[in-house]
């Protein structure tokens, strides 16, 4: 009787920082300065990577992959938030809020199963460098790309589908700035235990799946390690490392923060500006650490700023 009674909407509203009143337009000048700096970065990296052939390796192909992963994420998501804070409480109709879910969660996903492939070639890379040429080739790269992204459209697509086979009525108001699983959630009319435990569960199972098997390469990476008699040898090894799990650390670490919290924990209005982290800072840090601890990066891209691949076609 009472399904019968509710208002049911066709659309969405986002409410993101509304309580910041004059300072929307401070916010928009400091995330469009973060977005195009972040959009920059990641397409020099892809464009440095595909121009300069030292860097035409597994490892920095998973990074270019890594780079357009975030920059989809981002396109998605940070340029509607931009539009939001210059007009205001902005409308998303039901279809664009699941599309924009699918898409982000997607992406999001891929990025975790790329992460994974990339700790997978540290593996080879230093337990098994005599066979990495034949190991690590272009098909088992292809296909652990591949293999990323249809996880990461398949996890997608499972979130998106136990939230939006719910009715949504009542409040059309979203406390966030784009349509992330539990502000959408919190909108659904009904008991949502379930969709509540399937989203656990989902994100769990990407989360979970992905590190695993990133502990696991790392634990055999650390045991080679240990077994070099050399420090320098051990270093050198190591710092090979480093940029992916400075990376890894980030990534989880927000995704943990935000998706394992127990639900008595999450704040609407607090998390959309926690939500910030990991789709404003986090794909900025990726191409800065990378460029910042990888010197065949930071070769490339002196190179490329002196016009060496770039300047003088």
């Amino acid at each position: 009787m009472e399904q019968t009674n509710a208002t049911f909407w066709s659309s969405f509203i986002f409410l993101a920082f509304s309580s910041f009143g004059e300072l929307q337009l401070l916010l928009f000048a400091l995330f469009l300065s973060l977005y195009l700096i972040t959009l920059t970065s990641n397409v020099f990296i892809i464009v440095v990577i595909r121009l300069d052939s030292c860097l035409h390796t597994p490892m920095y192909l998973f990074l270019s992959f890594l780079a357009f992963s975030e920059t989809c994420y981002t396109l998605g998501i940070i340029p509607r938030m931009l539009s939001g804070l210059v007009r205001g409480g902005q409308g998303i109709s039901f279809v664009g809020c699941a599309v924009q879910m699918f898409f982000s969660a997607s992406w999001a996903c891929s990025n975790c199963f790329l992460l994974a492939a990339m700790g997978f070639d540290r593996y080879v890379a230093i337990c098994a460098p005599l066979h990495y040429a034949s190991r690590m080739n272009l098909t088992l790269c292809a296909q652990l790309v591949g293999t990323s992204f249809l996880s990461g459209y398949l996890f997608g697509l499972g979130m998106t589908l136990v939230i939006f086979h719910l009715p949504f009525c009542s409040s059309h108001e979203i406390q966030h700035f784009f349509c992330d699983t539990l502000p959408v959630l919190s909108l659904a009319w009904g008991d949502t235990a379930l969709s509540e435990l399937g989203i656990l569960i989902l994100s769990l199972l990407v989360l979970l799946v992905s590190f695993s098997l990133i502990s696991v390469s790392y634990t055999y990476i650390l045991a080679t390690i240990l077994r070099i008699s050399s420090t320098k040898g051990q270093k050198k090894a190591f710092s090979t490392c480093a940029s992916h799990l400075t990376v890894v650390t980030i990534h989880y670490g927000c995704a943990s923060f935000m998706y394992l919290r127990p639900k008595d924990s999450y704040s609407l209005e607090r998390d959309q500006l926690i939500a910030v982290t990991y789709t404003v800072v986090t794909p900025l840090l990726n191409p800065i650490i990378y460029s910042l601890r990888n010197r065949a990066v930071q070769t490339a891209l002196r190179n490329a700023f002196q016009g060496g691949l770039l300047g003088k076609g």
